[in-house]
């Protein structure tokens, strides 16, 4: 007889499906309230991505990384990371980028210019090329009152730089600093593209550059400030070089009055905003800021920048501003800027015009300088130091001066030491360097270490040029080279032959002092840098030698005549 099954350990069919339905339900549950906490997306610390932008367009950056890091907190994991954002000028970040480790620089940089881009890289702030990617742009305009623009046919017309620079002298035009501001260096440029259409463009340019440089201020906000209605200025500016965006900042702002924008014709570059990812950034750093990049230029982006005052990096317009008599909404298309080279050779237009310098000076303190002069009752050093501090006076206190002394083993084996490094003139007289320099006396027993000196100063000198000011080395010296240890005249002159930069002129100004001195030594040296020297055998006349070596290359031609 077969055995019967008792069905135990076994479900009943219906129990078998219950079963099921319950581990399915068991592993729904799972994936919706358990897996997702385990492999759920976070950012609660996301990376940084580190940006220095130029001051007008720092808090627009920083908003558009406010929204990304909002995304990312959401859930967006491509918007997983923090923008900290630093506002700085853009010439205190190119100097910072010439001296700072590599851990202390931003990933990236957008500075007002791509002008401000390439002379860093020219400059020596890069280890290799660097480009940027414009995000957003604004024409160089110059804004007047409405006199001024009335007077120009405005509303009828919108006046154009043409316009505003025939105007009477007396029609008073400021501009930014040339030299530290890239809305300067745009505006010289403009200026050179009006005088370039007239039948004598230097005597053009020359006439421009002296109005504008009368009345220069350090950033465009200060030429605001001297504008009519401000109640500060005993002469108030008609015409001040800024930007598009500026002015409708300015228009908007509650300040009692407004300004008129005359655009170039021909076109000067116009503030571009690169956004440069620095080479010492991180490989990973750089994959952020291309995404950021990208967001800088979606098209909420392009709204913000739109509703600042911004155009597109086309030159467009991003917004309707028909109602606005006051700018243009042509488009105003960007130019190339202009090369280093290019921007030095007008820069130095510009010193001629302003006459702001950078002066290394080098004075022998060697034991002949405390000869008696005779008749003076003075001694030599007593003299030329006398006429050097007096000479002081002559620069404009915007120009840089430095005073080395020299005669042999003064620092160690060196020749020569600082007794007043480099700083603006106006800093120096109010820190009682005139009286300093007048102090100074000559060392016993102490020779003439020039040549070692000399090519110590001058290289300093290179190293540090810069645009927009004359730079020139100025040696006053009683005697000859008396340092057998030092390099010879024939080296000295190689090496200054090597560091001749016919963009960047660095003229040596010798003075001879006393009857001593080798004029033809001198000579030789200053001719290898094109520069000159000149000699006083009568120490008595010292004063007038220095004043006239001064004259003639802090006021070059054209802008100060020929003789």
């Amino acid at each position: 007889m077969g055995r019967h099954s008792s069905g135990r350990g076994r479900l009943r069919p219906a129990l078998r499906l219950v079963a099921v339905a319950a581990a399915v339900g068991l592993l729904a549950w799972t994936a919706v309230n358990v897996v997702p906490k385990w492999f759920a997306f976070t950012c609660d610390e996301p990376p940084t991505l580190a940006v220095t932008a130029a001051p007008d367009i720092a808090p627009l950056v920083e908003l558009i990384g406010e929204r990304v890091e909002e995304q990312g907190r959401a859930g967006d994991e491509a918007s997983c990371y923090h923008v900290a954002v630093t506002a700085k000028d853009s010439a205190g970040v190119a100097e910072s980028l010439a001296v700072s480790a590599d851990g202390a620089l931003p990933d990236v940089w957008i500075p007002e210019s791509t002008m401000v881009l390439r002379r860093a890289q020219a400059n020596g702030a890069f280890s290799g090329p660097v480009n940027g990617t414009s995000i957003a742009s604004t024409p160089v305009v110059l804004a007047m009152t409405d006199e001024t623009a009335t007077s120009l046919g405005w509303p009828g017309k919108q006046p154009t730089w043409a316009d505003v620079l025939a105007t009477p002298a007396e029609t008073a035009i400021g501009a930014p600093d040339p030299v530290r501001d890239p809305v300067g260096t745009a505006a010289v440029f403009g200026v050179r593209a009006v005088a370039d259409t007239t039948p004598d463009p230097e005597g053009a340019l020359t006439e421009s550059l002296r109005r504008l440089a009368e009345h220069t201020a350090p950033t465009a906000r200060e030429l605001y400030d001297r504008l009519p209605g401000t109640g500060s200025p005993d002469r108030p500016l008609a015409v001040i070089a800024t930007t598009e965006r500026d002015l409708l900042r300015h228009n908007a702002a509650d300040s009692g009055y407004k300004v008129v924008a005359g655009y170039a014709d021909p076109r000067a570059p116009s503030m571009d905003y690169p956004f440069t990812v620095l080479p010492s950034a991180a490989q990973d750093k750089r994959d952020l800021a291309l995404r950021f990049a990208g967001r800088l230029l979606d098209e909420s982006s392009v709204r913000a920048l739109g509703d600042a005052g911004f155009r597109a990096a086309d030159g467009d317009v991003l917004r309707d501003r028909s109602v606005d008599q006051r700018t243009s909404t042509d488009p105003v298309p960007r130019v190339d800027a202009p090369d280093t080279a290019a921007i030095d050779k007008l820069l130095n237009q510009w010193a001629g015009a302003n006459r702001a310098s950078r002066s290394q000076v080098l004075l022998d303190v060697s034991g002949s300088m405390a000869a008696q002069v005779p008749g003076a009752g003075a001694t030599r050093m007593e003299v030329t130091a006398r006429a050097a501090a007096l000479g002081m006076t002559l620069f404009r206190p915007e120009s840089k001066w430095s005073l080395w002394l020299f005669s042999t083993e003064l620092d160690g084996d060196r020749d020569y030491r600082e007794l007043l490094p480099m700083g603006l003139v106006k800093d120096h007289l109010g820190a009682g360097a005139k009286e300093k320099v007048e102090a100074v006396e000559a060392v016993e027993g102490g020779a003439t270490g020039l040549y070692d000196s000399v090519l110590a100063a001058y290289r300093s000198s290179r190293s540090n040029w810069e645009a927009g000011r004359i730079n020139v080395v100025i040696v006053m010296t009683d005697g000859r080279n008396e340092d057998a240890d030092g390099i010879s005249r024939s080296e000295l002159l190689t090496e200054l032959a090597a560091l001749q930069d016919p963009n960047r002129p660095l003229p040596l100004v010798g003075v001879g002092i006393g009857p001593d001195v080798d004029e033809e030594e001198l000579s030789a040296i200053a001719a290898a840098t094109g520069g000159q020297a000149y000699t006083a055998a009568d120490p008595t006349k010292i004063s007038d030698v220095f004043y006239t070596a001064l004259g003639k290359f802090l006021c070059q031609p054209p802008t100060c005549g020929t003789g």
